[in-house]
């Protein structure tokens, strides 16, 4: 059977919210509804002709169960229409794209909204298995005595909290932080503080130029129950610099580290979805088309150097494209930490790296850095980690637009050693 050109006709994102100590204003189903509601409403189809609903989430509220179901209903699409979530840690969002792409060009489907959403502002708090136990304890009791002999068992202990948040951004396996694996990465390949801080200076910059030319049209402003509009991404630091940033101490290696949150990405609120179609359906509702999906990949690395993982993903793009880096216009590589990307950029430079773990006989090249990246990233902006996926395939196409470039990458780092890639064109008007 042939396969369907898959299509992105449209997408929005809500800004990204930076998390301050305590839970944002928004649910992880209110964020998704934010972006996609004008989205929708800017479309030139009936809601029941989507075929499906696919959301990468991570830590949806516990009024939040297959939030990408929640997220449909509340968006008044049809009860007939179904909803799904994914879940591939920093990559759910790029997932949920992979997902409808190889159900529309297997022919399965033929319009699906896609995308991801995170609230970690809201991840949960969690009793510990002491906790859990006496509560159980509890329950069980029968009588008044029974109960109070219970409440006798109470220690301190049982009151400290499991931090879903700090779980999740260590590896259980082997042991490590992200920011952790990030320092190994460094360590290898010889990258050094400074380096890191001036990747996030110029982040940080890249987004306020990007803010300030009204390049960032993909937001859509955001509204809260008490009257506050949101309409930028609030984690930019405009006067970011290198002194500012040699004063904050490593966090994740305290004595010899060089991770720091200045050349980290921040914890962040955000969602971003996208509509994607089959030719069939841009035809017949005479959609916009803003690219055409061209291939994706996914990737497993060893968990400790995971950063690493968005140059094993591009490199069988790269291959099975017979392409090289001279072809790609515009690079997307999510700024998890900027050593990492620093990495990534590195390894790929490197004869031995190349042909022993990504199949080349010799260095792939140097991704130039005026092509990565060009309007900043998850360092300035912020990383909910269920829609960065999304994020940077919708900006990509945006700057592919705004370019009147031809060809794109985009690319993430996963948590538990994976990488995820996937390649865009920009189509034009069908």
């Amino acid at each position: 059977m042939s396969k369907q050109d898959v299509f992105i006709v449209d997408g929005s994102r809500t800004p990204f919210l930076k998390a301050r100590g305590k839970p944002g204003p928004f649910l992880a189903s209110d964020l998704a509804v934010a972006a996609a509601r004008p989205l929708l409403l800017r479309q030139n189809f009936p809601l029941d002709a989507l075929d499906e609903v696919i959301v990468g989430c991570i830590m949806p509220s516990a009024d939040e169960a297959n939030i990408a179901r929640v997220i449909a209903l509340r968006l008044g699409i049809p009860q007939t229409v179904p909803a799904w979530t994914v879940q591939r840690n920093c990559a759910s969002g790029m997932q949920a794209l992979d997902s409808a792409y190889h159900n529309i060009s297997a022919g399965h489907a033929d319009l699906i909204l896609a995308g991801g959403t995170e609230s970690m502002s809201r991840a949960p708090v969690l009793y510990n298995d002491l906790m859990v136990n006496w509560l159980s304890m509890l329950m069980s009791a029968k009588t008044f005595g029974q109960k109070l002999q219970v409440f006798t068992k109470l220690r301190p202990a049982h009151l400290k909290p499991v931090i879903a948040l700090v779980r999740g951004l260590t590896d259980p396996i082997v042991g490590l932080s992200m920011g952790q694996t990030t320092e190994k990465i460094a360590y290898r390949f010889g990258i050094t503080r400074d380096q890191m801080d001036e990747f996030s200076v110029t982040s940080h910059k890249r987004l306020a130029e990007a803010h300030d030319s009204g390049r960032l049209e993909e937001i859509e402003a955001i509204y809260d129950g008490r009257g506050n509009y949101y309409d930028f991404d609030d984690g930019i630091r405009r006067d970011s610099s290198m002194p500012n940033l040699a004063r904050l101490k490593p966090y994740f290696d305290r004595t010899y580290g060089m991770v720091t949150p200045g050349n980290s990405a921040q914890i962040t609120d955000g969602a971003a979805m996208l509509i994607l179609a089959s030719a069939k359906m841009v035809k017949k509702y005479d959609l916009p088309v803003l690219a055409k999906i061209k291939d994706s990949q996914w990737a497993g690395l060893d968990p400790a150097e995971m950063g690493l993982g968005p140059a094993h993903a591009m490199a069988p793009i790269l291959k099975r494209n017979k392409l090289t880096i001279n072809d790609i216009d515009y690079w997307e590589i999510n700024e998890a930490f900027a050593g990492q990307v620093l990495g990534c950029i590195e390894a790929w430079q490197r004869d031995d790296y190349c042909k022993e773990h990504l199949g080349f006989k010799t260095a792939i090249g140097e991704i130039p850095h005026e092509k990565l990246n060009i309007d900043g990233g998850s360092v300035s902006m912020g990383h909910p980690v269920g829609a960065s996926g999304a994020r940077i395939v919708l900006h990509l196409a945006n700057v592919l637009k705004h370019k009147n470039a031809h060809r794109g990458i985009a690319s993430l780092c996963i948590g538990g050693g994976q990488g995820g890639a996937m390649m865009i064109e920009r189509a034009g008007e069908q």
